[in-house]
C-alpha cells in the first residue's frame, strides 16, 4: 500500500518552502495538485514522476486520484499553497479516508508557511497577539455563519486575517466585515493587507480601518486587521504581545484598568453589541453601573443623542449641567468637569427652592427645575430621581422658558414615573437619553452623563479616564 502526503508549498516563493516539503516532492512517484502551483515545484519533481494537475474546483477529483494512485502502491504528494491544514487539501483527504474510500493508505502532512503568515512578515509584527482566520467564502459556509465569526472576532479584540475577501460575484461582504468591524474597533486600527505574498506581483499595503478601501483588493490579497493595541510605527505594523505592560498599566490608573477589563467583559456577554457606538457607550456604562442587561431593551435615545450632546460640549456651547438632587451630581465624574471646563447646579437644598415649594405648593423638585430654568436654560438636565423634575422640564420647555443641551432621564419608582418618561419623549428638537419604565436612579443618571463627557475614549474602548 502506497502513501500520500498532504505538503503545504508556502505562498509561492521557492524560498518559503520548507526543506522537508522539498524532500518529499523529490521522492514522490506522483504529484496531485492544482496546476497554478506546479510552476513553483517543478524544478524538485524527479525523472519520471507523474503530474496530475487539474483546474480550479477540482478538489474532490484530486483527492480521489491522490487515493486511487497511492492504493496502486505509489507515494502521492498532494500540494496546496500555504499550509495545506488551513483552507487546503488536508481536511478533505482525511475525511475521504474515514467516510468514502476506508483505505488503508496512510497519510500524514507536512506544514507549509500560510499566506497569512507572509503577509504578515511582509507588513512587520501584526500577530503579535491573539489571532483569528476568517475566510469570506460562501462556498462551503453559509454567509449568516460568517457574519456570526466576524462579529465574535471584532468583539473579541482578536487580530483577524482575511482570506478570500473577494471576487467577482461576491463584492459586498468585504464591506460589510468592516462595517461590523468598525463598529466594535476605532477608525484607527491599523490594517494591512498583501496582494500575491511571495510572488514577482506581490504588492504591499497599509492603511486603518476607516481608510480601508474594499475596492483595493481581490481574491489573490490577504488582509489583516489589528487589535485594539495594534500601532503603525515607521511604516511598520505592530501588535505587542505585552513585554510592556507593566509600564502602559503604571501610566493607567487601577480603577480605569479594572473598568476597562469590566467593559471588555460586558461586550463579549452583550445579545446584541453590534449597535453604533453613540447608543453603545452610554449602554455598556449603564450596564456596568447596574449589572443589568436588561438595559439592552430598557435604554431609550434619540438617533446619535450621545454625540450631539458631546459635540456641544467640544464647540463651548454647553458648560452646565443641572441634576434634580445631589446624590446625581456627586456621581459625575469631578474629573471630567475639570477637563471640560463645566459646572454641575443641583437646587435641592437652595432655600429659594424651598421657599417657592412652600409658596406655590408644589414639589421641591419642580421649584429646582424652575429655578434652573432661569439661571441655566441652556444647560444638560439630568434626572435620576424625581419624576416631577421631568414634568417640569416639559412644561417649561413647552412654555419656552427652558431649552436644553440634551435630557437623561432615569428617575426610578412607581408613581408616574412611566408617564414622566413618556411625556419627555414628545420633546421632539432636545436629544434625550432614557431609562424606560421604573429603573432607573440617580447612579445611573449620572453614569449616563460620564459616558456624553468621555464619548471621546469611545472608539478606544478605554473607560475610567477620570476617575
Amino acid at each position: 500500500m502506497g502513501k500520500i502526503i498532504i505538503a503545504g508549498i508556502g505562498p509561492g516563493s521557492k524560498d518559503d518552502i520548507t526543506p522537508a516539503v522539498l524532500s518529499a516532492i523529490e521522492q514522490a512517484d506522483v504529484v496531485v495538485g492544482y496546476k497554478y502551483y506546479f510552476q513553483f515545484i517543478k524544478e524538485y519533481v524527479k525523472p519520471g514522476c507523474g503530474c496530475v494537475d487539474t483546474g480550479m474546483k477540482k478538489e474532490r477529483e484530486r483527492a480521489e486520484e491522490a487515493f486511487r494512485l497511492a492504493e496502486q502502491g505509489k507515494v502521492v504528494v498532494v500540494i496546496s499553497s500555504g499550509d495545506a491544514g488551513i483552507y487546503g487539501m488536508a481536511p478533505l483527504i482525511y475525511q475521504m479516508k474515514q467516510q468514502e474510500r476506508m483505505s488503508d493508505v496512510e497519510i500524514c502532512t507536512l506544514p507549509g508557511i500560510s499566506a497569512f503568515q507572509k503577509a504578515a512578515s511582509l507588513l512587520g509584527a501584526p500577530l503579535g497577539h491573539d489571532t483569528c482566520i476568517i475566510s469570506l467564502s460562501d462556498l462551503m459556509t453559509p454567509w449568516s455563519v460568517i457574519e456570526k465569526r466576524i462579529q465574535a472576532a471584532a468583539m473579541g479584540d482578536f487580530v483577524t486575517a482575511i482570506y478570500n475577501p473577494k471576487s467577482h460575484g461576491r463584492y459586498w461582504q468585504l464591506y460589510r466585515l468592516v462595517e461590523l468591524f468598525l463598529q466594535q474597533r476605532s477608525g484607527d486600527t491599523p490594517v494591512g493587507y498583501v496582494r500575491q505574498a511571495g510572488r514577482d506581483e506581490q504588492e504591499i499595503k497599509l492603511t486603518t480601518l476607516a481608510g480601508f478601501d474594499p475596492e483595493d483588493v481581490d481574491m489573490f490579497t490577504v488582509i489583516l486587521i489589528g487589535n485594539s493595541q495594534s500601532y503603525i510605527a515607521d511604516g511598520k505594523f505592530i501588535t505587542p504581545r505585552g513585554y510592556y505592560r507593566e509600564q502602559l498599566q503604571d501610566e493607567m490608573k487601577p480603577g480605569q484598568s479594572i473598568m476597562t477589563e469590566s467593559f471588555r467583559t460586558i461586550l463579549s456577554e452583550m445579545q446584541h453589541p453590534d449597535v453604533p457606538i453613540q447608543r453603545l457607550w452610554p449602554l455598556l456604562h449603564a450596564i456596568h453601573t447596574t449589572a443589568d442587561f436588561g438595559m439592552e431593551q430598557t435604554l431609550w435615545m434619540d438617533d446619535r443623542a450621545t454625540e450631539i450632546i458631546y459635540k456641544k460640549i467640544t464647540d463651548g456651547t454647553l458648560r452646565h449641567i443641572v441634576t434634580d438632587v445631589t446624590m446625581a451630581a456627586s456621581g459625575i465624574r469631578k474629573g471630567a468637569l475639570d477637563r471640560l471646563g463645566i459646572q454641575v447646579h443641583c437646587y435641592i437644598n437652595d432655600p429659594r427652592s424651598r421657599q417657592m415649594a412652600d409658596e406655590k405648593g408644589i414639589t421641591r423638585s419642580q421649584a429646582c427645575m424652575r429655578l434652573a430654568a432661569e439661571e441655566h436654560p441652556d444647560a444638560l438636565y439630568v434626572c435620576g430621581n424625581a419624576p416631577t423634575a421631568l414634568f417640569e422640564i416639559c412644561d417649561l420647555v413647552r412654555m419656552g422658558k427652558l431649552h436644553p443641551a440634551g435630557i437623561i432621564a432615569a428617575p426610578v419608582g412607581f408613581v408616574h414615573v412611566c408617564e414622566s418618561k413618556h411625556a419627555v419623549k414628545t420633546l421632539k428638537q432636545i436629544p434625550k437619553i432614557i431609562v424606560e419604565g421604573r429603573k432607573g436612579g440617580s447612579n445611573l443618571a449620572a453614569t449616563l452623563c460620564n459616558a456624553i463627557l468621555t464619548f471621546d475614549d469611545a472608539d478606544g474602548l478605554r473607560p475610567g479616564r477620570d476617575l
